[in-house]
């Protein structure tokens, strides 16, 4: 072949589509409760998948916790959320909130090809409590029985949507930092052109205006947490910061931001350490004290489960001065190495004890 050839397909090669058969990768996700699991990267939790729908079958009503954004890039088809029906065309957009149900509900044997990007909420929530993120995901969390999930093609934003969607399939998985910021900015970029959209549908709905001064309620929180994240924060101070009732706190809280006070406590903290491990040489256990974690055994359980990874594995991978540190055998990271197994023991020992504790929010400080 000549070698001009060779590097046309070679530059080329990067765009191009590999399309994979939904059916036989969604499907045995669905598990009995008609729930979706997408296996996130636990420290990243976004995904962009290339969807052939075609196929003998369709995939069964399902739901999920992520949210999805998904662009016909061919074919038509008719497609079901909850009990209303709506009609997909070439260079549609569909917009699916979490808990959801839905399905492609046309024949599985037209053709069919879905562009689809998944992502959890926290990832939107960055280390900044200032109540942004959930600005940016009114779209989602506002879809009651009427909301228009299908955005049609000649309205423009669909095509934007995809380019950018494309933008971040190259970027993961996101390995570097500069990786993650991009991800990060094109995401926001989909999620202010949903914002945009929808704003006039959203204007006249007495539940936006509602969620609005439910927002501004939850303001006084959002900047008690940016200055005293570190402190312990129970659900009663944070109701009583929103002059309300611990029971109505909750209530409205995971209503606005789709999370319990206290996994968006935990997420938040996480991100406040996680830019500590990337851009500080302090030690870990200084950071987990410094995030608001009463020891550094339960900020290792507590980080592990929401990042993915370890504390240590986080900073090597991503510190600003990684090699350095690896390479001079910072003596604060070799302890946390050495004593790494034995924390992890004592967690197996102390988990049951402290879920238990744990199942009380009124009364737990965290």
């Amino acid at each position: 072949m000549p070698a001009r050839i060779m590097n046309l397909r070679s530059q080329t090669e990067p765009n191009r589509i590999r399309w994979e058969k939904a059916y036989s990768v969604v499907e045995p996700q669905i598990n009995a409760e008609g729930v979706h699991l997408w296996p996130f990267d636990a420290s990243f939790p976004i995904d962009v998948r290339f969807f052939d729908m075609k196929g003998r079958q369709s995939i069964r009503m399902n739901r999920h916790d992520y949210l999805e954004l998904f662009y016909v890039y061919s074919g038509q088809s008719d497609y079901q959320v909850q009990d209303r029906h709506f009609a997909l065309r070439k260079g549609d957009l569909g917009v699916i909130g979490s808990s959801i149900y839905h399905r492609q509900s046309g024949d599985p044997s037209q053709e069919l090809k879905m562009v689809v990007l998944f992502f959890l909420p926290e990832l939107v929530r960055a280390a900044e409590s200032t109540g942004d993120d959930v600005e940016y995901l009114v779209p989602f969390f506002l879809q009651n029985r009427d909301f228009p999930h299908v955005i049609p093609a000649d309205s423009g934003i669909p095509l934007q949507v995809f380019h950018l969607i494309r933008r971040i399939e190259r970027e993961l998985p996101a390995s570097s930092n500069r990786a993650r910021l991009a991800v990060k900015t094109y995401l926001k970029m989909i999620l202010m052109l949903l914002v945009n959209h929808y704003a006039a549908y959203l204007g006249t709905q007495d539940n936006f205006n509602r969620k609005q001064a439910t927002i501004q309620r939850l303001r006084p929180l959002f900047d008690y947490l940016e200055k005293h994240y570190a402190q312990p924060i129970r659900v009663e101070d944070a109701a009583r910061l929103c002059a309300t009732s611990s029971s109505h706190f909750m209530y409205f809280f995971k209503q606005v931001t789709g999370q319990s006070f206290i996994n968006y406590l935990n997420h938040f903290r996480i991100a406040k350490a996680q830019s500590l491990l990337a851009t500080t040489h302090l030690p870990i256990a200084e950071i987990s004290q410094e995030t608001g974690f009463c020891d550094q055994s339960h900020f290792g359980v507590v980080f592990r489960r929401l990042a993915g990874t370890t504390p240590l594995n986080y900073r090597r991978r991503f510190g600003t001065g990684r090699e350095s540190l690896e390479s001079t055998g910072d003596d604060a990271i070799r302890k946390d190495t050495d004593a790494d197994a034995e924390r992890m023991k004592t967690v197996r020992v102390s988990k049951s004890a402290r879920s238990s504790v744990a199942s009380s929010p009124h009364s737990k400080t965290v």
